[in-house]
């Protein structure tokens, strides 16, 4: 079995828990809106990375990251784009086991005639009421299947209590 890690949507924000989320993968895939160059270097640190270029990635480090992407992953193919909405190919008809894209920061997995689609939804800054999230891609020989992993990203809460707090001085 091949594990490939799915992320998306950082806007330049690699949180530690995306990190370990990630951890153990074969391979990662980043669907662009990535925003700097430090985040693709940091997920190179725990496996491979393939990336596209999200419509946010305009600096000059983004000018050598493809639009699109086809891989091939332990016999199975992905094809990589930001934008689902503009994918000009039939996944099938090019013998695509799986879309992978961003953009829309909503986290999904489905089937479309034989063809799986993963969008791992944003893992950077939160968006709307949005979950933060990764997603995971098992390969095995006679099937394939992704799962979304949401992160707790939820501040801890304050140690001070109501008592502890300090008093605000009287006006006289």
């Amino acid at each position: 079995m091949k594990r490939v890690g799915l992320i998306s949507d950082t806007h330049g924000l690699l949180r530690p828990q995306a990190l370990d989320a990630l951890r153990g993968s074969d391979h990662i895939v980043h669907a662009g809106d990535i925003g700097s160059a430090v985040v693709l270097e940091a997920l190179a640190q725990i496996a491979p990375v393939h990336a596209v270029c999200g419509n946010n990635d305009r600096d000059a480090w983004a000018s050598a990251l493809p639009e699109t992407v086809t891989i091939d992953i332990g016999g199975r193919r992905l094809y990589v784009l930001h934008d689902v909405s503009e994918m000009r190919i039939d996944p099938r008809s090019m013998n695509i086991d799986v879309v992978v894209s961003g953009h829309s920061h909503r986290p999904r997995c489905e089937r479309r005639n034989g063809v799986l689609f993963v969008n791992p939804g944003s893992a950077g800054p939160r968006r709307f009421n949005l979950p933060v999230c990764v997603a995971q891609l098992y390969i095995r020989a006679n099937h394939v299947d992704a799962a979304i992993v949401t992160l707790d990203v939820t501040p801890p809460r304050s140690r001070a209590t109501r008592a502890s707090m300090p008093r605000r001085a009287s006006s006289p």
